[in-house]
């Protein structure tokens, strides 16, 4: 690997956390097409040697973070539980909403053919999803996103990566048609205005 990647690698095993794009560029005094080819250089050589860890790059951040292959052999050295898997219905409502972000939890709702609430409060909860305004007709309801930490579990670095998960892949095929949605669900080139009180939407009853 180049002097550079060195540095890199440096940087982000020391941070731990996702680390700024820019802030990689100043610790490596390298310019941003300087660290695109580093950080591609890293990333396939930890794929290609098979190596304990994979480089993950979100929003414009890097991290370090463990290969999923070995996560089993992690948690029983460090005595760490396992993480809760995500339920199906949860798994339901993120492919919707990845799939068509943003959206309002009466399209999901349509889809899905079920009340929802309490899955959106709970994946909410987790940060998993986050409101992204209010949709600009009566009632102005409230617009739904993923959030960086919502890639991080599907293992993909952006939202354009989305659309090769087999989750999304089979929801599409599944959608109902767009023509029939309601005005409130069609909410393509509507205006948005963000509420910075609003909250979300109070859960009853139901599991995960």
């Amino acid at each position: 690997m180049s002097e550079l990647c060195n540095v890199i690698e440096a940087i982000l095993f020391a941070a731990g956390d996702p680390v700024p794009l820019t802030r990689l560029c100043e610790g490596a005094s390298c310019g941003e097409e300087e660290l695109r080819g580093a950080l591609d250089e890293l990333e396939g050589y930890y794929r290609y040697e098979r190596r304990g860890i994979r480089l993950v790059r979100v929003q414009g951040t890097a991290q370090l973070v463990s290969a999923p292959e070995y996560a089993d052999s992690i948690r029983a050295a460090l005595e760490m539980r396992r993480t809760p898997a995500l339920s199906q219905p949860s798994l339901e409502v993120l492919a919707i909403i990845a799939a068509n972000q943003p959206t309002t939890r009466t399209y999901i709702e349509q889809v899905r053919g079920v009340d929802s609430s309490y899955t959106v409060g709970v994946l909410m909860d987790k940060g998993i999803v986050e409101e992204a305004g209010r949709l600009d007709v009566p009632g102005r309801p409230m617009l739904l996103r993923t959030t960086p930490e919502f890639l991080r579990i599907f293992g993909v670095s952006s939202y354009e990566e989305l659309a090769n998960l087999p989750e999304i892949r089979a929801l599409k095929a599944e959608e109902p048609d767009h023509g029939s949605a309601s005005p409130e669900t069609e909410h393509t080139g509507e205006k948005m205005a963000c509420d910075p009180d609003s909250s979300s939407e109070k859960s009853s009853g139901g599991s995960l």
